[in-house]
């Protein structure tokens, strides 16, 4: 489900040459506009590094392990006396533009730059960005409700159901979203050197962000009435039609601003993580970041699982009408039950004399349905049905790819049940389109047949990277959708153009196109952004805990 960062899918590196930002923007532009930015950052700090690969990296954004050492033997600036300070009034003005935080008004003039360390700047704008997101995202919300849901003409038009499942609580999020900007606009205005936000996106992961899950939820069946509306209601398509041509959408239309929620929770883990990224270790702020990270995860796990649930029953129903069983029948829907790969391929049928080779063809097809913990074989026959003639737990399934024979027996692979439905060992010798698609079957029949699939921490720390400068929508269950600026470890890779990856900020595995992406080359920058990963991910410690209540206490006595 990510717009991402610099390393682990997050927020864009920061430098003095940044084009402004604009309060102003919609969300989807404004997200857009940072993504692609990190892109091009990433290439040329990738670029630059290559060129200069007997020199230290030059950018701050990656600094080596002697500028560590340096960083750690300085002693931290001291923050200015908060007297001195002007206030930062951004968001009381949305028409308001700006570049980064070093380059607002309040900043430049205050002498504050002067004073804080290179790092502690760095910090400020990833905390800085967050903000911003959050006024540019609420002006979205705020549009997708004046404009589109109350709409007068459009409230007539849709019968009230209809109304509810299209916007479902979106005036639930909306009221969290403004109170959260309040309290982040309120720490800002506390001092010009921003303390730390990473507490209030705790507050309200942990005790607000549920709306976010009751939006997200709905999303199966807010897309489909969205989709019958537009074909069956004449009335709403060119009402629709002619809403999104107000200037104030932007050329938009109105679908961007539905899934504005979904993707905001997905960000929001992201920024947290950018920020993660910039505090010093070991301190309140890293743990602080840390519990808000740890609450946004399980906000965003929560979101996830609830689409899924919804889609997986629907999908599920839909197959076992479809099933004919020429064996003994087996119960396909389950709770604990999805959907990971369909599809058809061609089974080697075996001659087994002259006659039968010239009288026969040599492959015939067959269909499988592979679910998380079963497999399926079946036949298709008119009507768009499936006849089943045999299954097997997937636990009990093995794969082994074939040596190169010919174009005959290319892309073959030998599909071993070691218990079917009649409790005997079978084997199937089957064929596959393109050496992609036999990979992608091997590796969802049998995930865990070669070493190179283990556990994440135990992975190479020189594994091949890649960058999404392209998005990617999964046509299949077991493809990866891809967000711009997501980076991902290679652990399989075809010669026609197919990728099989992890992303590193969620660890979601998939295949996906090698053309939607670009490789990362600088061992240094892959170095760095596994390193990062681990310390988003690490578990907790005694430290934390301690830290974590006295951050309690801290924001109870601020209240």
């Amino acid at each position: 489900m990510s717009p991402r960062a610099e390393c682990l899918g997050g927020e864009p590196q920061y430098s003095q040459t940044q084009e402004p930002r604009e309060q102003g923007l919609l969300y989807q532009e404004y997200r857009d506009k940072s993504t692609l930015q990190e892109i091009e950052t990433r290439r040329q700090q990738d670029a630059e590094i290559q060129t200069n690969a007997h020199v230290s990296p030059a950018s701050e954004e990656t600094p080596g392990e002697d500028e560590d050492e340096e960083e750690e033997e300085d002693e931290p600036a001291s923050p200015p006396e908060r007297k001195a300070l002007p206030q930062i009034c951004l968001l009381s003005n949305p028409h308001s533009r700006f570049n980064l935080w070093q380059d607002l008004p309040e900043i430049q003039s205050s002498g504050v730059l002067e004073i804080l360390q290179p790092e502690e700047i760095k910090l400020q704008e990833a905390m800085f960005e967050l903000v911003t997101s959050e006024a540019s995202y609420y002006k979205s919300l705020s549009l997708l409700v004046s404009h589109f849901m109350e709409n007068e003409r459009l409230k007539k038009t849709l019968h009230p159901s209809e109304a509810h499942i299209l916007f479902s609580n979106v005036l639930d999020v909306m009221a969290v979203s403004e109170r959260f900007l309040l309290e982040l606009e309120r720490r800002m205005e506390e001092n010009i050197v921003i303390s730390d936000v990473c507490d209030i996106v705790y507050h309200y992961a942990a005790n607000h962000f549920s709306v976010y899950i009751t939006y997200v939820s709905n999303q199966t069946y807010q897309e489909r009435t969205y989709k019958q509306l537009l074909q069956e209601k004449a009335a709403f398509r060119e009402l629709i039609a002619q809403l999104e041509l107000d200037p104030k959408c932007r050329g938009l239309p109105l679908s961007s601003f539905l899934i504005l929620p979904f993707q905001r929770i997905t960000r929001l883990k992201l920024l947290v993580q950018n920020i993660l990224k910039r505090v010093e270790e070991r301190s309140e702020r890293e743990c602080t970041a840390l519990d808000a990270h740890k609450e946004l995860e399980m906000v965003v796990k929560a979101c996830n699982e609830g689409v899924r649930k919804m889609s997986r029953t629907e999908q599920m129903i839909s197959i076992q009408k479809k099933m004919e069983f020429k064996i003994k029948s087996v119960p396909i829907i389950s709770h604990s039950r999805w959907l990971l790969k369909q599809g058809e391929l061609r089974q080697m049928a075996g001659p087994k004399t002259s006659r039968t080779l010239r009288t026969k063809k040599l492959f015939r097809e067959i269909y499988l349905f592979l679910f998380n913990d079963l497999l399926v074989i079946c036949r298709q026959i008119p009507g768009d049905k499936y006849q089943v003639f045999d299954s097997a737990p997937r636990g009990l399934l093995r794969v082994e790819e074939l040596e190169d024979q010919g174009q005959t027996l290319a892309n073959v692979f030998i599909l071993r049940l070691l218990e079917n439905a009649d409790d005997r060992e079978a084997t199937y010798m089957l064929k596959a389109t393109s050496q992609s698609e036999m990979k992608r079957w091997m590796t969802s029949l049998a995930p865990n047949r070669r070493t190179k699939f283990v556990s994440f921490t135990s992975r190479l720390l020189d594994c091949p990277q890649v960058q999404c400068v392209h998005p990617y929508v999964a046509q299949q269950p077991d493809e990866l959708t891809l967000e711009l600026a997501d980076i991902l470890n290679i652990l399989e890779k075809t010669e026609d153009g197919w990728i099989f990856g992890e992303r590193l900020h969620d660890q979601e595995r998939g295949w996906f196109p090698s053309s939607m992406t670009e490789e990362i080359l600088n061992p240094k920058i892959r170095s760095q952004n596994l390193k990062e990963c681990f310390r988003v991910h690490k578990m907790d410690d005694p430290q934390r805990s301690q830290n974590k209540d006295r951050r309690k206490l801290g924001s109870r006595n601020r209240q």
